[in-house]
């Protein structure tokens, strides 16, 4: 096969992505889930009748509740990000092949 001068192997391949971003955002949807385990937890205390975790912020059987579905949203988001940043983290940087093209294993 014939090379011309200007073929360069290299750019068949994706260049690999920076991972930082990625890790950084990992991280913060790690703690974001953590910070709402804790607000759960504060806003569930405040609606078992225990002493209010929060002070004055959770007084009343209302402001509870909304503590406690913050805690669990931040949670549920927090997760959710942290998903996405480990699935971005760990997909394969390989040939962008169609399939039809590789070689067949019988």
């Amino acid at each position: 096969m014939k090379l011309s001068n200007n073929f360069d192997a290299r750019r068949l391949r994706p260049r690999p992505a920076k991972s930082w971003p990625l890790r950084l955002g990992a991280m913060l949807g790690a703690l974001f889930a953590a910070f709402g385990i804790l607000l759960a937890m504060a806003g569930a205390a405040s609606l078992a009748g225990r002493a209010p975790t929060l002070g004055a912020l959770n007084d009343s059987t209302g402001e509870a509740i909304v503590v406690l579905m913050l805690g669990l949203f931040l949670l549920w988001a927090g997760i959710a990000f942290w998903r996405r940043c480990r699935l971005r983290l760990r997909r394969p940087s390989g040939l962008g092949l169609s399939p039809h093209l590789l070689k067949k294993r019988d």
